[in-house]
């Protein structure tokens, strides 16, 4: 995997559709947490909605409701508290992740329309690779037959969000051994490279881009811009 070390707004940027896209590479995870909440506390109505595309290195992170004991076996992966919902989730180098920093009142959107964009955009994006995906009832995130190939979680303040959806291309699994993923006992995960898809991080990340810009089209602003 081709990684580059950057921080947020450090990337190269490309407006896409009225969506400002950032390509951060592989950037730390808590610095990347505090310029989305940075963003989004300071963001103004005419304020540009963003997409951050990166990976992170290995981390844990915990949902503000979640349970430290669903991390089943501590280990050198550092545990990361933050405010979005859910229980607990890993990130590593071969995840892609897309997090979406929009104006939720300005697109008419809610917090479970916006979980079902990004949802049909990674299902959508799926079926373009021949991988038959899916939603499940009562557990957020896409997956293939029973195992969850992405994950989603979100943070609404004054009717914007952050966070957003982490894909699983090629990153190491085994980490998610030691946890319960979001909180479900024995929930398997699978990642693109298990299913006869070779596609790297930046090509799944570009794709899965275009699948949320073409449905966030459908949801255009309507407060001054």
């Amino acid at each position: 995997m081709d990684l580059v070390q950057t921080k947020p707004h450090e990337a190269d940027t490309e407006e896409n559709g009225g969506v400002l896209i950032r390509r951060l590479g592989l950037a730390d995870y808590e610095s990347t947490y505090t310029a989305m909440r940075r963003f989004t506390e300071q963001r103004s109505p005419s304020s540009a909605d963003e997409l951050w595309l990166l990976q992170h290195p290995p981390v844990y992170t915990l949902g503000q409701a979640g349970k430290i004991e669903h991390l089943l076996r501590p280990n050198d992966i550092p545990v990361v508290h933050v405010d979005r919902g859910g229980q607990i989730t890993y990130h590593g180098p071969g995840q892609i992740i897309a997090y979406v920093l929009l104006d939720l009142r300005a697109r008419d959107l809610g917090v479970r329309s916006t979980v079902a964009l990004l949802e049909q955009a990674a299902i959508d994006f799926l079926g373009e690779l021949g991988v038959k995906a899916r939603r499940k009832s009562g557990a957020p995130g896409v997956y293939v037959d029973d195992a969850k190939i992405a994950a989603l979680g979100f943070r609404v303040r004054n009717g914007c969000c952050y966070h957003g959806i982490a894909l699983n291309v090629d990153l190491d699994l085994r980490p998610f051994d030691h946890i319960n993923p979001c909180g479900y006992a024995g929930m398997p995960v699978t990642r693109l490279a298990d299913l006869n898809v070779a596609l790297d991080c930046a090509a799944a990340g570009e794709k899965m881009a275009t699948h949320i810009v073409a449905r966030l089209a459908a949801h255009p602003r309507t407060l001054a811009f």
